[in-house]
């Protein structure tokens, strides 16, 4: 489930994909009223979505499918994504609903009286600042919260969302017999019964220990009373859940050995769905460029986050992400190459790796790694400068913006390892000149991988892997034979050289600019 639409994909054992649809929540539930799968209030902070939306939707797409055609009694295992953060809150008496659903009626009929709070917070929801001001104090600090559950407070996490509700809401608060996430409460639908929170999409709440994997009790209460009896207990991303609800068997003929593996979040669904390894980064450059890595050391800070690996519940992965992307580069092709990407490559080409030791940083808009905006330039010395040459300009924006990328990645506990991958993909990973300084940054060769389903279809690949992950089978083991990214560029003959001093510079220099303009 992502925003705006729930989306299914089937592979069979080879990994091909044997049937693909989805429901758009806009145009196919219009009498929700929502725009972008959501509803956000007067306060503009505020956003939610109507969790009997997102049931009424799952009880469309299986009918789509058995219209089709679809022999659901071939299914050996399902799993599923949700959008990270969202919460749904289950009225006292709902499990009994659960295990006792009727065939002969949809889901969404028979859930209608379910929950207690109708419209689920979700990710885009900015509206309680104080609860995660709160959670700070109440732990000892930013730092000391991330050290614990990965991030520091972020208003649309899951603890400060049900916080919020325990404050201003308490009777809904007292009525609800159980919260899941947006990930548990689909998984719970399949189960028949209350499915518990993976161990990967719980770092994404600010109330789970990432390295003992449990709930912390300190954050549990700083943010609501009996809480932990409402979350039940954490599990791992590879478990098995149980067997399919025999509501699913009698309506849609699924096998009743049908396993059902625990459901995750967007973000490590897509780290399954790019068949991300040990050592490699994913490197998503859209509106925003996202950082996906895969980690073994993790060193949390209060900018990025760190999770709870999907595929491998030994390691880790981090979330970076950085608000001027495409926007920014788009500003300068305009600026500097007549709107032409061909002229921009020709640029950055024609000036060699390094830019003569000229380093820019570009925050058109407020950054979030690290929150600071304007438009700084440096020349060889580290001295500010007021302007580059075009040619200068082009390369310092690239580099500058792939620098930051190792630098905060690195930060976190980041290794780039013999085999490592850098894995590309968004609009400027059809750009060779923009990946070549990607590779040289990095000292890797980059992929080009095509993630228009990655989440869905990591959640098809999670399915298999739940099958035959207590045998201890890797994920790499299960998902060979899916398509292989296509290698787009390798590094430059000595670059490490000229980027080993220079990403030190960048470091100190960022670091300049955010203390200037705290002051």
């Amino acid at each position: 489930m992502v925003m705006f639409h729930l989306k299914v994909i089937a592979v069979d054992e080879n990994l091909n994909v044997v049937q693909q649809s989805n429901v758009q929540f806009d145009s196919e539930l219009s009498e929700y009223s929502t725009q972008g799968g959501v509803h956000v209030h007067s306060d503009r902070l505020t956003v939610t979505s109507p969790v009997l939306m997102w049931v009424k939707a799952l009880d469309i797409i299986l009918q789509k499918m058995k219209n089709a055609g679809f022999d659901f009694s071939k299914v050996k295992a399902l799993s599923g994504s949700g959008q990270q953060h969202g919460s749904v809150y289950w009225k006292k008496g709902a499990r009994q609903v659960l295990q006792n659903l009727d065939a002969e009626m949809h889901l969404h009929e028979l859930l209608q009286g379910s929950f207690a709070v109708l419209d689920s917070p979700v990710w885009m929801d900015s509206s309680t600042t104080e609860q995660c001001l709160n959670l700070e104090t109440t732990v000892g600090g930013a730092q000391r919260l991330a050290d614990v559950t990965g991030s520091r407070a972020y208003e649309r996490f899951t603890g400060n969302q049900i916080a919020k509700i325990y404050k201003t809401r308490p009777e809904l608060y007292q009525e609800t017999e159980r919260i899941s996430l947006v990930s548990s409460f689909a998984s719970s639908l399949f189960l028949g019964n209350y499915a518990d929170v993976d161990y990967s999409d719980g770092s994404g709440m600010n109330l789970m220990d990432i390295f003992t994997k449990q709930w912390s009790q300190q954050c549990l209460s700083a943010t609501a009373p009996q809480l932990e009896d409402k979350l039940g207990t954490p599990v791992p991303s590879t478990a098995v859940l149980g067997p399919i609800s025999t509501y699913f068997v009698s309506r849609y003929g699924f096998p009743a050995d049908c396993k059902v593996v625990a459901f995750t979040g967007d973000n490590p669904g897509s780290l399954a769905g790019m068949r991300l390894q040990e050592g490699d980064i994913a490197v998503s450059l859209g509106t925003s460029d996202t950082v996906f890595l895969w980690i073994k050391d993790p060193k949390p800070t209060v900018e990025g986050h760190i999770f709870c690996n999907p595929v491998d519940c030994q390691a880790y992965m981090a979330l970076i992400c950085f608000k001027n992307g495409s926007l920014t580069r788009e500003r300068i092709r305009n600026e500097c190459a007549a709107g032409s990407w061909e002229v921009f490559s020709k640029a950055l080409r024609s000036v060699p790796m390094g830019n003569n030791g000229n380093i820019g940083i570009y925050f058109d808009a407020m950054e979030i790694t690290p929150p600071t905006a304007g438009v700084h330039r440096f020349n060889e010395e580290n001295s500010k400068v007021a302007g580059f040459s075009e040619e200068v300009e082009i390369r310092a924006l690239v580099e500058g913006q792939f620098l930051a990328k190792r630098v905060h990645a690195e930060k976190l506990g980041y290794k780039i390892i013999p085999g490592t991958r850098v894995l590309a993909t968004g609009g400027a990973s059809s750009n060779k000149d923009i990946l070549q300084v990607l590779s040289d940054v990095f000292g890797a060769p980059v992929y080009t991988i095509d993630t228009a389903n990655s989440a869905c279809l990591g959640c098809a690949y999670r399915a298999m892997h739940g099958i035959v992950a207590e045998k201890g089978v890797h994920f790499a083991e299960v998902i060979r034979n899916a398509p292989e990214p296509k290698l787009a560029v390798t590094p430059t003959l000595g670059a490490d050289k000229v980027f080993e001093p220079l990403l030190k510079r960048y470091a100190e220099l960022e670091e300049r600019v955010f203390k200037e303009s705290q002051q």
